[in-house]
């Protein structure tokens, strides 16, 4: 039998103001895996991830992270044990610059001085513009800065929700290119991703939610490219 995963989600119920909108989804995360929650807008993707990061509490259900519980714990809590998610808004300081953004993902986890060398080796357009307020650079800037921020508390677990979105294809292929080599380099990472040839590109397996449940997984090298299907199931 194999290593227990590093993440583990078992019959997950989650939801706003006491309305659920996850009804008992199960999955898992090995370590050093890519693994893309699939599925149409209200399916449950984001609220999950929110859930696992200790934004929303959980209904019912079991969240473990190397074995240990973690679901119900608040935020910083969560943090501090390596799961660190970058949202949709990113969540950015825009008055302070691009390193002084960086340096506070080492506040609690991680350390700047040995982690900022490798980021900028990964983000070079992020070390020509260190000193340049956040507020300035465009979106698909921006959310290099909000992914280095993560990176640089080194993370056991990466949450990425909605890279992609609303960026313009030129920052989509830049990002994309960022987290296969983050994958190449074992990061183990949950990604939400509606461009669903994108996500199928960067992951090892995938799972479907529909309603708030696990409808189906697999590899995506058992795919063989053909994704429409997988779109079929999701959308239509």
């Amino acid at each position: 039998m194999g290593a227990d995963p590093l993440l583990r989600v078992q019959g997950l119920v989650a939801g706003y103001g006491g309305a659920p909108v996850l009804r008992g989804a199960d999955f898992h995360v090995d370590a050093g895996e890519v693994v893309t929650l699939l599925g149409a807008n209200g399916s449950g993707k984001s609220t999950a991830l929110n859930t696992i990061s200790g934004f929303l509490a959980p209904l019912a259900g079991r969240i473990e992270l190397g074995g240990d519980p973690i679901g119900g714990r608040p935020p910083h809590w969560v943090f501090r044990r390596g799961v660190v998610q970058v949202s949709q808004s990113r969540d950015l300081f825009p008055d302070l610059s691009v390193e002084d953004n960086l340096r506070l993902g080492a506040a609690v986890r991680g350390d700047a001085a040995a982690e900022l060398p490798r980021l900028y080796g990964l983000f070079p357009r992020l070390a020509e513009r260190r000193q340049q307020r956040v507020r300035t650079m465009s979106g698909g800037e921006q959310q290099m800065v909000a992914i280095g921020r993560a990176l640089v508390s080194r993370p056991r677990l990466l949450l990425l929700d909605e890279l992609s979105g609303g960026l313009a294809p030129l920052f989509v292929a830049e990002i994309g290119a960022i987290i296969r080599q983050l994958k190449a380099g074992g990061t183990t990472m949950l990604m939400v991703e509606q461009n669903v040839k994108l996500a199928l590109g960067l992951a090892d397996r995938f799972i479907v939610l529909r309603d708030g449940r696990t409808v189906q997984t697999g590899r995506v090298a058992d795919l063989g490219g053909a994704y429409d299907d997988i779109v079929r199931r999701i959308y239509l």
